[in-house]
């Protein structure tokens, strides 16, 4: 039987609009971890340093959704290339007034410009969408593929960004990953052909955002909460390590971690399941709430990557339904700002999270900070079951990724199956 993965790659365009969107998508998660390990090499300022990469993840989820709804209304072409060239500029300067030394206040402004950085990831998913709006096993193979990809970017993006600062000069991670944004973003916008079709405002006659959708606020709002437990393993795991004695053996339990994601989303792409979509997703976020408990018990760094590979294994599942979601609540002219209001919830999600596990951490040690990812777990869940009959309800308004019927792909897909 020939591979599902193998078939979505026929398509003419296919390979080359993937190649450049990893190469463009792996500085997402090497930009601030790149920064973090600067400033502490530079300066050995750890509280600078976690406040700038919570200055980049904020201003990406303030600036992230209106250069998506740009190009939504221009194209990618025409909007990812000067915003890429503004995010790089300022990735540049912040290199210089670090290595010079230049005010705290400097290093802020232009850490908060580098967050125009586009969602390439976004980008590419819109692309898959365009392509396969008809065929929804094709679809639903594309998300998973492109989870997978998410979690390879984010597997190697850090382990990358930290050896070059570490060995090569402390500048070395964030200006590789301005190199690959902007070498991945030009190939990606260079393939014309793949591109979606932009969708002006004089022809759709709306000036409302995509968040105005019911479905995709809820989707938003528990993603608030997802990027909590995100940010809160993180920084809990660091610390459990250092508290063990073996602090760059985080990284390896990290990368165990995103590696049962992506072991999951390979596997989740195989399979086409029936029944509703949207309680697929309340029992993936339930998953992972679930998921969290074991990690607060765990003693050593062995018990405790075993428990996060567990716990991954239900991350690429339910980003991937999550995908199939905005696709059925979200007017085609607006998909990829859809997409990336995802981005922005688990951006502030991971910039809160962190932040309120710094503070449990102090106070009560590196174990307490797995409390923060229970309750965000508990959190996620409480409004995926809230929001449960907002995202039953058939989406109305303007056109959307669906057939003569009115039903999204991802419900065509449960049907055909």
């Amino acid at each position: 039987m020939p591979s599902p993965y193998r078939a979505i790659f026929a398509a003419p365009g296919t390979k080359a609009f993937s190649a450049a969107g990893l190469i463009g998508r792996l500085p997402i998660s090497m930009v601030g971890v790149g920064i973090l390990t600067m400033i502490s090499e530079i300066t050995g300022r750890y509280a600078m340093a976690s406040a700038l990469t919570g200055t980049l993840a904020l201003s990406a989820a303030v600036i992230g959704p209106q250069v998506s709804r740009l190009v939504d209304q221009y194209g990618q072409r025409r909007v990812l290339r000067p915003a890429t060239l503004i995010s790089v500029a300022a990735v540049a300067g912040l290199l210089l007034a670090a290595a010079n030394g230049l005010p705290d206040w400097t290093l802020f402004v232009l850490t908060a410009i580098a967050g125009c950085v586009p969602s390439v990831g976004s980008m590419v998913r819109a692309r898959w969408t365009v392509l396969y709006a008809d065929s929804p096993r094709e679809l639903h193979t594309a998300y998973s593929f492109e989870s997978v990809v998410d979690e390879v970017c984010f597997i190697f993006g850090p382990i990358i960004a930290i050896g070059l600062s570490t060995t090569w000069f402390p500048e070395a991670g964030p200006l590789i990953a301005a190199v690959c944004l902007m070498v991945g973003v030009w190939l990606l916008t260079a393939q014309r052909s793949t591109e979606p079709e932009p969708h002006p405002r004089e022809t759709t006659g709306k000036h409302t955002s995509a968040l105005r959708s019911p479905g995709l606020q809820v989707l938003t709002a528990t993603f608030v909460a997802t990027g909590a437990i995100f940010g809160s393993i993180d920084v809990s795991t660091l610390a459990f390590a250092e508290e063990q004695g073996h602090k760059s053996a985080a990284s390896i339990v990290l990368a165990i971690w995103a590696f049962g994601s992506c072991i999951a989303g390979i596997v989740f792409g195989l399979l086409h399941l029936k029944g509703r979509t949207e309680r697929r997703w309340v029992l993936g976020i339930c998953a992972m709430a679930v998921s969290m408990i074991p990690l607060l018990l765990a003693g050593n760094l062995p018990f405790l990557a075993v428990a996060l590979f567990v716990s991954g294994l239900a991350i690429a599942p339910t980003m991937i339904t999550t995908m199939a979601l905005i696709e059925a609540h979200v007017p085609r002219a607006k998909l990829t700002e859809g997409m990336t209001w995802i981005s922005t919830g688990l951006a502030v999600g991971v910039a809160l999270g962190s932040s309120v596990t710094g503070l449990v951490i102090d106070a009560a040690g590196a174990r307490s900070g797995y409390v923060v990812s229970i309750s965000a777990g508990v959190a996620a869940a409480a409004v995926a079951f809230a929001g449960y009959r907002r995202l039953t309800r058939p989406a109305q308004g303007e056109e959307r990724v669906s057939d003569g019927d009115g039903d999204s792909s991802e419900q065509r897909a449960d049907r055909v199956a």
